[in-house]
């Protein structure tokens, strides 16, 4: 029996374990929605194709598997073009495929016809079109693989209307990729052992790599044995939990300064790590562990690198390194650790009013616990929680990225509901994130998928107005003020629970009548704008 393009295309997602498509309708892809109900493919639809790419880049990194998202020609493509970029630089799998006119009018004009290939060159693993029906399930297949292997990353993939409407015989269905883990060379492991041994002052930077590689037993079995303190980064947070004597957030800028060997896994030395030269001990060894072997060697010289599954490096280590113990420096670090928490712990117990950012975060660290997935957007209100909020398993928490990207929180949230509808879920957003997508709560009232976002609300751009006031004055912040909208109000219009708090004491109540609502829902709560200049004014900002 003749199957259509779009039937292929919902077969070999199917093939690859692929449950859910994320979109905005277009006639260019309508084939492959008629595939997906032939399929067991849940198709959800949203108000914007940005908002589908991250709900797919949300869905890779939930599954560890490629997150897809189907949009129309032309603005269709061009909409998604941001969660793309996003998702390459969170090393996310996420395959965006994308409707193109017919190849029998290509160059003549049809509707929606434009140049898309060249917009995702620099941003994808791989960007292609595929020019035949009958080889759509084996081109799909080589874009998963691509998108799975090495540094996971998204891939585009270009499909003309004819390509998807046309009907061929039926072809094979390739099987689900399977992705091979790279050991790592005897001689590195020798190198790393002999620098290790030597050292006094060691840490443990452990990124994205350590989820997507499953490396977070590994991680506790080597730090528990050897007491290495261990700092998380992008998707390693929760990898180990911020819970443990040996996990730390608050005192990474006084250790690198002293730390005489670095071991960077899979994260990547961008801002966040001072390019790997400002703040760092001049004499501090790196070994460096990635998958992509592009990071290696970036922005300062490895003693050793290699490209290597971020677990297996880890139970080599543990391997090699019994016997040896670091506790002079582990109680070091937990005594600044201590020293820092104590000082924040004062900001965190105001009972300001207008509420101030690190009593908003100590009230949301207080709620949550191992069943909530925790998904960070916004600017300010994000690096105070980021300071505060305690992640204790791998993936509990989510958030945009280096690009960082704002508007990621509510797409995100409804891929993480509809993974795992037993979970709370709840966005963490400022009000200027929230008004990027806040609009899809529309999506989630469809679709029945009860998420919370609780929206700090300073009425600004606060992590920018700051900049601004600090560097040029009050009176020349511009471009920076938002009016003090009660986005619960408009969550309650699309047909959700909403509630609006002033009083700090107000907020773990909001937050548990929100989750009991069973609706969709976001408490919407009145801000300090200079509440976190207020407590931590040398806060580092991104710039």
């Amino acid at each position: 029996m003749y199957a259509l393009g779009g039937e292929l295309v919902a077969r070999t997602l199917a093939a690859q374990g692929v449950t859910t498509l994320y979109t905005l309708c277009g006639g260019h892809v309508m084939s492959i929605y008629d595939g997906c109900l032939n399929n067991n493919i849940k198709v959800i639809d949203f108000r914007h194709e940005q908002a589908a790419a991250h709900a797919a880049d949300a869905h890779a990194r939930l599954t560890r598997n490629i997150g897809v998202a189907v949009v129309t020609a032309g603005p269709g493509v061009t909409d998604a073009v941001t969660g793309v970029a996003n998702a390459y630089e969170a090393r996310s799998p996420l395959v965006l495929l994308g409707g193109t006119a017919p190849l029998k009018t290509k160059g003549m004009g049809a509707l929606q016809e434009m140049p898309q290939l060249n917009m995702f060159k620099d941003i994808t693993k791989s960007a292609f079109t595929i020019t035949e029906t009958g080889k759509i399930p084996q081109q799909l297949h080589e874009a998963f693989e691509i998108a799975l292997s090495g540094r996971p990353g998204p891939v585009f993939v270009e499909l003309p209307f004819d390509v998807l409407f046309n009907a061929v015989e039926p072809v094979e269905i390739p099987a689900s990729v399977v992705i091979e883990h790279a050991a790592p060379e005897l001689s590195a492991v020798a190198r790393m052992f002999e620098l290790l041994r030597a050292a006094s002052k060691p840490i443990i930077i452990a990124g994205t790599q350590v989820y997507w590689d499953e490396a977070h037993t590994a991680l506790r079995e080597l730090t528990e044995q050897t007491g290495i303190p261990v700092f998380t980064n992008g998707a390693g947070r929760g990898t180990l939990p911020m819970t443990h004597p040996n996990c730390f957030k608050s005192s990474r800028s006084s250790a690198l300064r002293e730390a005489d060997v670095v071991i960077l896994l899979g994260t990547p030395l961008d801002f966040r790590l001072k390019y790997g030269q400002e703040g760092w001990n001049p004499a501090a060894k790196l070994i460096q562990i990635e998958n992509d072997p592009t990071q290696l060697n970036h922005n300062r010289q490895a003693d050793v690198a290699i490209t290597a599954d971020a677990r297996l490096v880890l139970e080599a280590l543990s391997e090699g390194l019994q016997g040896i113990r670091y506790d002079e420096w582990l109680q070091k670090i937990q005594a600044a650790e201590a020293k820092k928490e104590a000082e924040q712990e004062k900001w965190e117990k105001l009972d300001d009013r207008p509420v101030n950012h690190f009593r908003f975060a100590a009230e949301l660290n207080s709620f949550i616990d191992e069943d909530t997935i925790l998904i960070g957007d916004g600017g300010d209100i994000v690096t105070a929680c980021a300071r505060v909020i305690d992640v204790t398993l791998p993936g509990q928490w989510l958030d945009p990225g280096p690009l960082g990207c704002l508007g990621v929180g509510v797409p995100f949230a409804i891929a993480a509901k509809h993974l795992y509808p037993h979970k709370k879920v709840l966005v963490i957003n400022g009000d200027g994130a929230f008004g990027l997508n806040g609009f899809e709560f529309d999506t989630a009232v469809r679709f029945n998928l009860p998420i919370v976002s609780i929206v700090g609300n300073d009425a600004g751009w606060g992590n920018i107005r700051v900049i601004q006031e600090q560097m040029l004055g009050e009176e020349r912040a511009i471009a920076t003020s938002l009016a003090p909208t009660r986005y619960d109000k408009i969550v309650e219009a699309m047909g959700g629970h909403g509630e609006g708090v002033e009083d700090p004491a107000n907020i773990r109540p909001a937050l548990e009548r929100a989750f009991a609502s069973g609706q969709p829902a976001c408490v919407n709560v009145t801000l300090d704008p200079k509440g976190l200049v207020k407590t931590a004014p040398n806060i580092a900002y991104l710039m």
